[in-house]
């Protein structure tokens, strides 16, 4: 189980996980610890269960409002390579696997302050209908983090089932320890719309921005969090609303 959290400085190896991406699912979030986002040693297992209100990814409602049942396993070597898979279960009745994330991953430290981690990912939704699947996609990313306080990330994406070229993303995140284990977090993204805008706006530009500000308390492998998420995405045909308010409880061992 991850070791307390020692101080509240900033430069704390828990930050990575808030700090990594503005995408509040916790399918990413526990996959991340396959990239150094949880203070395992070099060879170790990890291991994540959650319950979640909503998956949201880059703006888009994963599920409606709902309990999500979340897990995930991760492992790093000694030389900075990391593997991840997580798995999301819709418990709303028709209770369906909402959500698989797999990845791989590699990490470089450049100085005390500054780190890279690159990283390939591919995101699956087996549960969801033909507008859900429609963001069955593979991922490359790259990440530069300052102190684990500051995160800035750029992806190239690959979409499963539709053709055409690479769409494109990019994410800054912050997080800031406060006091009794608790952590601001916060972070904005802008992203191109996967699925065509066109047949329903078709004077709207093909990129939207979205973001979350919150609190996070983390201790003894625990983990909560509450956060509010904005976006000024359209949403296409299907697609479920996104609640302002996400809630996340986790235990890490």
């Amino acid at each position: 189980m991850p070791d307390n959290l020692p101080s509240h400085e900033p430069g704390t190896a828990e930050a990575r996980r808030d700090v990594a991406t503005p995408r509040r699912r916790l399918a990413v979030l526990v996959a991340l610890s396959a990239a150094g986002a949880l203070p395992a040693h070099a060879g170790d297992w990890t291991g994540t269960v959650a319950v979640s209100s909503q998956l949201v990814d880059r703006g888009v409602a994963v599920t409606p409002p709902a309990p999500i049942a979340q897990g995930a396993v991760s492992w790093v070597s000694r030389n900075g390579w990391s593997l991840g898979v997580s798995a999301s279960y819709q418990t709303r009745d028709p209770g369906r696997l909402a959500e698989t994330l797999a990845q791989v991953a590699k990490s470089w430290t450049l100085s005390d302050d500054w780190q890279v981690q690159a990283g390939l990912l591919d995101y699956r939704y087996p549960g969801g209908g033909t507008g859900v699947r429609t963001y069955d996609r593979t991922e490359l990313g790259a990440s530069l983090i300052w102190r684990d306080v500051l995160t800035a990330s750029v992806s190239a994406i690959k979409l499963a089932h539709r053709s055409g070229g690479l769409r494109g993303a990019a994410d800054l995140g912050f997080r800031w320890p406060l006091a009794w284990h608790v952590s601001a977090t916060g972070g904005i993204g802008l992203a191109q719309y996967l699925a065509p805008l066109s047949q329903y706006y078709p004077n709207r530009p093909n990129r939207y921005s979205y973001g979350h500000g919150g609190l996070v308390w983390q201790a003894d492998g625990w983990r909560v969090e509450l956060i509010h998420v904005f976006t000024n995405r359209e949403r296409n045909r299907g697609e479920q609303r996104v609640s302002p308010w996400t809630a996340t409880v986790a235990l890490t061992f």
